[in-house]
């Protein structure tokens, strides 16, 4: 049994070779324990990404697979994110099951095997989660906004809870990669693959050391992302709103007219009109603005753009 670790990396040059000796630690201590589930010690692999991180992260991440074989170095020339860098990593996944994880040590690497204890169970994706969030108010409301968003939008069991740490079988990661185009969105490519989903509860860890690389411009546009990359639902609220506007504008015109007619000394009221116009002017703004994130999503897409382009390898 092979498991395939993938780490983006970014702003973490400080962080990376921690996280790295806790996944050797952890593999040496479940080996000692006795063969997998096939009769065999676990063999693993590290595969590092470098997301064009700002610091020197990359020199790192060279020491590391000089000195150790299994570990894997990509370092890609442009930042294309977190899931670009995902991708990235899954295109050289060699193992039967696939661990995706952070940089920073607040996923806990030692707690990898309740995750594959748990996907032995029979499912083909299991999230770790955790009753108590270490992450900023911020981040945990922004997690909030993209459950609820993935539930509604792109199919995400309402009992499950996703996190950046999780298991997946190898089959499920050929499927994730066979997709061709940019804006890569993990979870809706898993969803959209298998349902057979499960949760194990994990720690959750302060950042060893520095700030997220997340900022609310990020995750806006990650829940952008989100929204158009998997469903068309969007659209489709778009219909129900202008459905919406156009009952209301009717409305209005009728509470209009008997007004006129019941009260006709009453003048029509300016400050209502206007606020209707604004609105309504709003709402068809906000609709193409929509429909136009749609067709530039299929024109980038038209003209090829990259998931990711690799710079560098170490293997």
């Amino acid at each position: 049994m092979k498991l395939s670790f993938v780490i983006p990396c970014y702003r973490s040059e400080k962080t990376i070779k921690t996280v790295v000796q806790e996944i050797r630690d952890t593999m040496t201590i479940r080996n000692a324990a006795g063969p997998g589930s096939d009769g065999n010690p676990f063999d693993y692999e590290i595969i590092l990404v470098n997301d064009c991180s700002p610091d020197n992260v990359w020199q790192v991440i060279k020491v590391l697979a000089s000195t150790d074989s299994h570990i894997k170095g990509i370092c890609l020339a442009k930042n294309f994110g977190q899931h670009g860098a995902l991708m990235a990593g899954y295109g050289q996944a060699t193992g039967d099951y696939i661990i995706s994880l952070d940089d920073d040590g607040q996923t806990p690497a030692s707690e990898t095997f309740k995750l594959v204890d748990k996907l032995e169970e029979g499912y083909d994706v299991v999230y770790g989660y955790y009753k108590h969030s270490a992450q900023h108010l911020f981040r945990r409301l922004g997690s909030w906004v993209n459950k609820k968003m993935a539930e509604a939008i792109i199919g995400q069991p309402k009992t499950l809870r996703t996190t950046s740490f999780f298991i997946m079988r190898k089959f499920i990661v050929d499927e994730i990669v066979r997709y061709p185009n940019p804006f890569a969105y993990i979870s809706g490519l898993v969803f959209r693959a298998t349902k057979n989903l499960g949760n194990v509860q994990v720690q959750h860890r302060r950042r060893l050391e520095g700030e997220s690389g997340y900022t609310i411009a990020g995750l806006i546009g990650l829940w952008i992302n989100g929204f158009t990359a998997f469903s068309v639902k969007p659209l489709r609220a778009a219909t129900y709103i202008g459905l919406f506007c156009a009952l209301m504008g009717f409305a209005s015109g009728l509470f209009v007219i008997y007004k006129k007619l019941m009260f006709p000394d009453v003048p029509v009221g300016y400050t209502s009109m206007l606020a209707t116009l604004l609105f309504i002017g709003g709402m068809i703004m906000f609709m193409l603005g929509l429909i136009g994130e749609y067709v530039g999503r299929i024109y980038i897409s038209i003209n090829q753009s990259p998931q990711y382009v690799v710079r560098e390898k170490t293997f």
